[in-house]
């Protein structure tokens, strides 16, 4: 029994999505007439009391839309090291807006308000416009870590305050949400603009929704239009993203309780030198370097799929592929190791 957990993203989707996705009514997206993306992003939109979504093939595009959307060529924004937009996105930033980055160490991925206002650059033709703020909720690098609603706050208003854009990369914010119990409404009074990612825990085999205004995501399509992300009688994929959003939020939750299980053992285990703080469904721990071939070798022989996060560093996510039969298995195996 192969157990994969190199990532959210290698669900499958149900009969019940297949249904839904083959039951839907389509048109031509580009032009406006695909009724089954249109409620897709009316559902969304509302559901976060923003004017407008616009539905994306990826969650890289979402994000390079709204970067490019918030910014001119020669603009600076200011993000977290660890960030998704800087580390895993192609290098987007640059070739697809012109901008550079400013880097901030933050708390396993999330920075404060004190550090944004320590990095603006000063008004001097020396210095790239600092233009944008980018916020990551959950922090991938940082083992799924949370923001509190209350720093999202106090970084939003000082943006606000001082004419600057801030965009949330959500690919797992319903994972936040659920885990914090917080309000999708206090999201979308707090940013400019929003990703959210369907194809990750919510299980939707394609697509991200961006978040906004009305004349954000009027100037958004044109963007998209440029990277090559206009598509045609999609309400295909729509639906999966409809279905997934009305069913798969709530049981988030048990991918939680999974990773929390899985935690606890490794953080007893003797071959483990550390474990990140497990808060939703990512786990990211280091094994010593003497045992780490030792690990490896066990995880390949017993069909354990994880991925690296560096020399000793590895990185388990639990979704809803990942069933108690599966976590069992790897239970066993873990504590067999130590």
């Amino acid at each position: 029994m192969k157990i994969d957990l190199r990532s959210d993203t290698l669900t499958v989707p149900s009969n019940k999505m297949l249904n839904k996705m083959m039951s839907a009514k389509v048109g031509d997206d580009v032009w406006e007439e695909d009724p089954t993306v249109k409620t897709l992003e009316n559902i969304i939109s509302n559901m976060f009391k923003v004017e407008a979504a616009l539905f994306c093939p990826s969650g890289t595009m979402a994000n390079q839309i709204a970067i490019r959307s918030h910014t001119q060529i020669g603009d600076q924004l200011i993000c977290d090291i660890s960030s998704h937009i800087y580390n895993y996105e192609g290098g987007g930033i640059a070739s697809n807006s012109g901008v550079s980055v400013k880097l901030l160490n933050g708390n396993r991925g999330r920075i404060s308000v004190e550090q944004v206002k320590s990095s603006i650059n000063p008004d001097d033709p020396h210095f790239p416009k600092t233009k944008l703020v980018c916020l990551e909720n959950t922090c991938n690098k940082g083992g799924g870590s949370c923001y509190e609603i209350e720093t999202i706050n106090k970084i939003s208003n000082f943006c606000r305050l001082n004419n600057l854009n801030i965009h949330l990369d959500g690919a797992r914010l319903f994972n936040a949400i659920v885990a914090k119990n917080q309000n999708p409404v206090d999201y979308g009074k707090a940013f400019d603009s929003i990703s959210i990612c369907l194809s990750k825990g919510l299980g939707a085999p394609v697509g991200s929704l961006l978040l906004g205004t009305k004349k954000f995501i009027h100037n958004a399509k044109r963007v998209r239009k440029s990277l090559g992300g206009g598509m045609r009688q999609i309400g295909y994929l729509a639906a999966a993203g409809i279905f997934a959003i009305e069913n798969n939020i709530k049981r988030l939750s048990q991918d939680h309780d999974k990773a929390k299980i899985i935690y606890d053992t490794l953080k007893n285990s003797k071959y483990v030198e550390e474990v990140m703080p497990c808060e939703t469904n990512i786990i990211i721990f280091k094994i010593f370097k003497n045992k780490i071939d030792y690990v490896l070798q066990k995880f390949d022989q017993n069909e354990i799929l994880y991925s690296k996060f560096g020399e000793d560093m590895l990185r388990f996510v639990t979704h809803l592929n990942f069933d108690d039969k599966q976590l069992n298995k790897l239970l066993r195996l873990l504590k067999s190791l130590a």
